[in-house]
């Protein structure tokens, strides 16, 4: 604990991207044949460095079979919060769940990231025992904890129950409990995100683990009972307050995106795939007269491709649909990038106008039909798939790797390791770096991407921006 606030702790957004060059990014190592421990990386991205796109510590894991997905930070800038935060916290442990054995990992960056080492390891039994919960996902800090949402309940195979949001204290790290106090209809879940001012979270909707442990289950994608709603909650009663259904045809409504000016009542929400025609989109929420509202606004088409182009799970549709997996904002709000994970693109649009999206930018890599090299001349298996944005919104990094067993389904000749980088223009446009391509060690693949100081998909802001 330090006797005044985190310097990476802003205010506000606008502070934020004012702050100084991220030199480390970290990013999450898994082992998809369970074959290694699950490790996290520690990369070099200082282009004066002479390390510069190299893994330069690795903390690997005690135990095998984690299947590493997302994480987060112990505390970021809702610490600020005027309300209930905690200002002399650190922006220090990063807190790892294993979404296939519950297993939490807390790593502790300090004195250096290069120095990175395992703090304290929560076992699955503590989670389960204190929430009932199995299959935690997604990372977020607040002002007064540690959140984390599940994607299964409880028993073997995680449905007993619907999956909801557990909080740990972020000091001590022990699991408190359950976050809901009235849940309503929700009974799936995936991401959460807030408006801290406001006093509201928003929710998505993914699978039960049954439906993505094993792989996509067809009958379950065709037959529409992949999630398809998103739900709004009043933050400081922890009740569910709103259910906005997008369409049973639209499946897998994933990452959820709030303005990071928290006097902007608007976010944004990508889908997966619609099934009646294989579109990919993305859709704006915003609150207005008191209700949420939600509508489509803009669309990604799928490409045409040959059978022997295609894996056997597409086959009998002729076409690659762009698959929407991972969606991120910048922090002035400007730009939004979308991985588009199945036709291996990345696509910016200018979002200034959060009803109507430009696209602005846009580079191919990897790809199920296409398999674009990166213009180094290496080849990217796999596609873009999680993003990160640096703060100040100059650079955009993206990995590869969607889940073991799905990445087996799309990809079957294999989703190697890879992390890249793209160099964003001053009014838009993005091209990749050329110079930036990490090498991860034989055998693991890539996920999320986590930046030293913060970055777009982490930091909750409680202040307006001036």
């Amino acid at each position: 604990m330090t006797i005044r606030p985190d310097p990476t702790f802003h205010a506000t957004a606008k502070l934020a991207m004012e702050a100084p060059a991220e030199r480390y990014a970290y990013c999450l190592m898994l082992s998809p044949d369970f074959s290694k421990p699950d490790a996290l990386g520690v990369v070099d991205v200082d282009p004066k460095s002479s390390r510069y796109s190299k893994i330069v510590h690795t903390v690997t894991m005690p135990k095998k079979g984690d299947e590493f997905h997302h994480f987060g930070w112990n505390a970021c800038s809702s610490a600020l919060s005027p309300l209930s935060g905690h200002p002399f916290l650190e922006r220090r442990y990063l807190i790892i769940p294993g979404l296939r054995s519950s297993r939490i990992y807390v790593i502790d960056t300090k004195p250096n990231p290069t120095k990175a080492k395992i703090h304290k390891v929560i076992e699955p039994e503590e989670v389960f025992r204190k929430t009932g919960y199995s299959r935690p996902h997604t990372i977020h800090c607040g002002p007064e904890g540690i959140y984390v949402s599940t994607l299964g309940g409880s028993g073997p195979d995680g449905t007993n129950g619907p999956p909801g949001i557990f909080v740990m204290d972020c000091e001590t790290f022990q699991v408190l409990g359950r976050w809901e106090m009235d849940r309503g209809p929700q009974d799936k879940h995936y991401d959460f995100w807030w408006n801290l001012p406001r006093d509201y979270m928003v929710s998505s909707e993914w699978a039960l683990p049954p439906q993505f442990e094993k792989g996509i289950v067809p009958e379950d994608l065709l037959g529409n009972k992949y999630g398809h709603r998103i739900h709004f909650w009043d933050l400081r009663g922890r009740r569910h307050i709103q259910t906005i259904d997008l369409g049973a045809n639209h499946q897998m409504a994933l990452e959820v995106r709030p303005a990071h000016d928290p006097i902007k009542e608007y976010g944004f929400v990508g889908v997966v795939v619609d099934t009646t025609n294989l579109e990919g989109s993305i859709w704006t929420w915003w609150r207005e007269g008191g209700k949420f509202h939600c509508k489509k606004t803009a669309v990604i088409s799928p490409e045409p491709a040959e059978k022997n182009q295609l894996p056997p799970l597409l086959q009998g549709f002729g076409a690659v649909p762009p698959l929407i997996t991972d969606i991120d904002l910048s922090l002035d709000d400007r730009f939004l990038y979308v991985s588009c994970w199945g036709t291996g693109e990345m696509r910016q649009y200018d979002v200034s106008d959060p009803h109507a999206p430009k696209l602005t930018g846009s580079v191919h890599i990897g790809g199920i039909a296409r398999r674009t090299a990166h213009p180094n001349g290496k080849a990217f298996g796999g596609g873009p798939q999680m993003v990160e944005i640096s703060r100040d919104g100059k650079r955009v990094y993206w990995t590869n790797s969607l889940y073991s067993t799905w990445d087996d389904q799309f990809y079957p000749d294999g989703v190697p390791g890879a992390m890249v980088k793209a160099n964003v223009g001053a009014n838009g446009g993005i091209e990749l770096d050329k110079k930036f391509w990490v090498q991860f060690p034989k055998g693991y693949r890539s996920h999320q991407i986590r930046l030293e100081g913060g970055d777009c998909s982490t930091d909750s802001f409680c202040y307006p921006s001036a």
